[in-house]
């Protein structure tokens, strides 16, 4: 994976933003869940789409949750949403967004309210 990734625990990895042909490679690296929060379209529209991650994803055996959150504009709801995948997807969980920090903050949140 060209791609770095930065740990936050055993079971969850953040990343900056990935590609539809990044997908095999965090499979090969050893996910099973990716959480992709970046909204469609937030970079312009050389951004790769949600759906075309989402399939890859899929063809490579991984499980991938879209979760779009605004940056700077983080909700309760939007921590609790990630929260529950925390709880309930495969691990371990590869979330992205832009940077990675849209995700950590994310999961900060969520380990503060669990």
């Amino acid at each position: 994976m060209s791609t770095p990734f930065t740990p936050l625990s055993d079971t969850v990895a953040v990343a900056p933003q990935l590609s539809a042909s990044d997908m095999a490679a965090v499979k090969a690296a050893g996910f099973n869940s990716v959480i992709i929060n970046r909204p469609d379209l937030e970079g312009g529209d050389t951004q790769p789409l949600s759906a075309e991650i989402i399939k890859a994803g899929q063809e490579a055996g991984l499980t991938v949750v879209y979760q779009p959150v605004v940056s700077g504009a983080m909700t309760q709801e939007n921590v609790n949403q990630f929260q529950e995948y925390l709880e309930t997807l495969p691990t371990p969980i590869l979330a992205f967004c832009r940077t990675g920090t849209r995700c950590t903050h994310l999961y900060n949140a969520a380990k503060q309210t669990s």
